[in-house]
């Protein structure tokens, strides 16, 4: 393994933490859950510093960080939305939005050629929101904390920022899409 490969292999990381935190939260091992949540969500912000700030990035990168989040997200909020902990619509918005985005990439790729995959500053916020949600919310159950408000907080903040990183993942990629529709 060479240093370039750090970002990537901490990304696979996070992917094979997803395991351990599903089953930690369906045990009600909250504090295995909440220590495990908080290594892969600064993971998520480490594996990208080093990336950027030594020219790590790659290609597989591009797909790994990005697909490392999606699991560990989707399989946060599915969790607890099963335990009863996030309502089930906030799932489906967080969902439909990740499927929209997929699906656009998908077309415009058939449609228009590469599609890189280059996250907005919204997907970013999104995501780091999303972070703090799942693990607020961990932690509330782990700590029986007087935290009602802030996970409130926290899905208002979720609902915002999936609503903008969507619209705007729209608006861009739909006017690339049609400036190169009128080109050609």
């Amino acid at each position: 393994m060479k240093r370039h490969d750090i970002p990537n292999v901490i990304s696979i990381t996070r992917i094979l933490l997803v395991v351990p935190v599903v089953v930690a939260l369906l045990g009600d091992h909250f504090g295995i859950a909440m220590v495990l949540f908080a290594i892969a969500g600064i993971s998520d912000a480490l594996d990208g510093f080093l990336a950027k700030q030594y020219h790590w990035e790659s290609r597989l990168g591009s797909i790994l960080d990005p697909l490392a989040d999606k699991l560990l997200l989707v399989a946060g909020f599915a969790t607890l939305t099963w335990l009863g902990f996030i309502p089930s619509w906030l799932l489906w918005l967080v969902l439909g939005r990740d499927i929209m985005i997929v699906t656009g990439g998908i077309a415009y790729h058939y449609l228009y050629g590469e599609f890189k995959l280059l996250p907005l500053w919204s997907s970013k916020i999104n995501t780091f929101f999303q972070i703090v949600l799942v693990f607020v919310v961990i932690v509330q159950h782990y700590a029986s904390l007087g935290i009602k408000y802030w996970i409130e907080m926290g899905v208002s903040m979720v609902v915002i920022s999936v609503t903008i990183s969507g619209a705007e993942y729209i608006i861009v990629w739909g006017r690339r899409a049609w400036q190169l529709h009128k080109n050609n």
